[in-house]
């Protein structure tokens, strides 16, 4: 994705067509409407656009299986073009005029709040997101604001920040200074590296927000550099932040930098230049290999035209599967019963099933018959808590030469045991 804006005739066409892209129906009196708010254009529209390919992929793949009830799956996509406001209206239509009875969205955390707090935890709606990873999605499952409705299918930014703290002092950036993206994303990803990072012996120098959509970070870049850090930890998206990387080079800034998951990005790597990358490092949510990886990874490129490793395409694939399987274990498509129908399909007791046609074919025949499934995604084994978070690994990795090469993982144990043992005593066990 380059840091010019799509045509609006361009953006007009991707939704049209990702409204259009369910198969044809068996029987035309017998679908169900999944609702998505999706970032399809606007500051995370790379993100979107590889999420909601996922998304009508999984929904394909589950139709071809049969379909819920021996109904098809079909969608109402609407694009937040990356704006709470925007997504919060697009949300109301979907949920008050359309009835939907479950939405998919957003991508990321500045939309996704708004539409749980405005919209559907009061409308007591089930909602899945691929990508949104604030820390305050899970407070508000914890204090029941979210109603148990609020799923996810990527790791909490207070696992990332700890992550992200670690691998820095690893690669030896013990003084560094933080630009962050301020919006809900970005200040709770900066709060959590922030204590992670001081705790384990690290100094940050300065850390500065920065407004999104700006044609210019230069006044941000300046203030930063003059605090005289030894390298940069970069939370943002790929438009922006290659506007600001950019400016940071160019101002003389070091080159070591630590990135978001959201910047593990071919088109941000083009934007900057690869010759200027080769001491940035980052983090992302990681995967526990499946067959469902393997299917994946092997159909994505074909269906979609994109690289499967772009940034939320995988948990986007399985946040569409569960959907379809939820609605599938639901005995009628409403809010409380497909809410309920989300455990009877990650049930770690149930009968394993992976990804495809085949795979839910064989997922729908049991969940018929009363049984409960176990749906090992693309991304692993998926098992949500009370709060809707999933736990799992971290990828650690490097851009080399312009390409994003893996160097190490780090396991959810592992995080977990990093995370007790950085909290403070009196903390120790406390709700967050």
């Amino acid at each position: 994705m380059t840091d010019r804006p799509l045509p609006r005739s361009l953006a007009a066409f991707l939704v049209a067509t990702l409204c259009g892209l369910a198969p044809v129906a068996r029987g035309a009196d017998c679908t169900v409407t999944v609702g998505m708010v999706l970032e399809l254009t606007g500051t995370a529209g790379a993100y979107g656009q590889a999420a909601a390919k996922s998304l009508e992929m999984a929904f394909r793949d589950v139709n071809a299986a049969g379909g819920p009830h021996g109904c098809r799956i079909v969608t109402d996509t609407r694009d937040s073009q990356s704006q709470p406001t925007v997504a919060v209206d697009a949300a109301n239509q979907l949920v008050q005029i359309r009835k939907v009875p479950v939405l998919v969205g957003g991508i990321i955390s500045s939309t996704t709040l708004p539409i749980l707090t405005s919209v559907t935890a009061p409308a007591r709606i089930v909602q899945v997101s691929p990508a949104a990873s604030s820390p305050r999605l899970t407070e508000l499952g914890r204090d029941g604001r979210s109603g148990g409705l609020f799923f996810r299918t990527i790791t909490s930014d207070a696992l990332q920040g700890t992550v992200a703290a670690r691998y820095a002092l690893d690669q030896g950036m013990r003084r560094i200074a933080v630009i962050y993206v301020n919006n809900d994303f970005g200040t709770e990803l900066e709060r959590e590296f922030a204590r992670a990072y001081r705790a384990l012996g690290g100094t940050i120098v300065v850390a500065t927000p920065y407004n999104e959509r700006q044609g210019s970070y230069a006044a941000e870049v300046s203030t930063t550099l003059g605090a005289g850090a030894e390298a940069l930890y970069l939370i943002s998206t790929p438009v922006d932040g290659a506007t600001i990387a950019r400016s940071w080079i160019s101002q003389g800034g070091p080159r070591r930098m630590l990135l978001n998951d959201g910047m593990n990005s071919a088109d941000f790597v083009a934007a900057v230049g690869a010759k200027y990358l080769n001491e940035a490092y980052g983090t992302s949510s990681g995967t526990t290999p499946s067959p469902s990886t393997a299917y994946f990874n092997a159909e994505y490129r074909a269906y979609a035209h994109l690289d499967p490793a772009s940034p939320a395409a995988d948990r986007a694939y399985d946040a569409g599967a569960l959907v379809g399987l939820a609605l599938a274990a639901a005995p009628r498509a409403e809010p409380a019963a497909i809410r309920a129908a989300m455990a009877r399909v990650t049930d770690p007791k149930g009968t394993v099933v992976h990804a495809g046609k085949a795979e839910f074919a064989r997922a729908l025949e049991l969940l018929k018959a009363g049984k409960t499934v176990r749906y090992e995604g693309v991304i692993g084994p998926v098992a949500f808590d009370k709060a809707g978070d999933i736990t799992g690994p971290f990828r650690l990795w490097r851009i080399r030469d312009g390409a994003f090469t893996t160097v190490g993982e780090m396991s959810a144990e592992s995080v977990a045991q990093l995370n007790a043992r950085l909290a403070p005593p009196q903390a120790t066990g406390a709700r967050r």
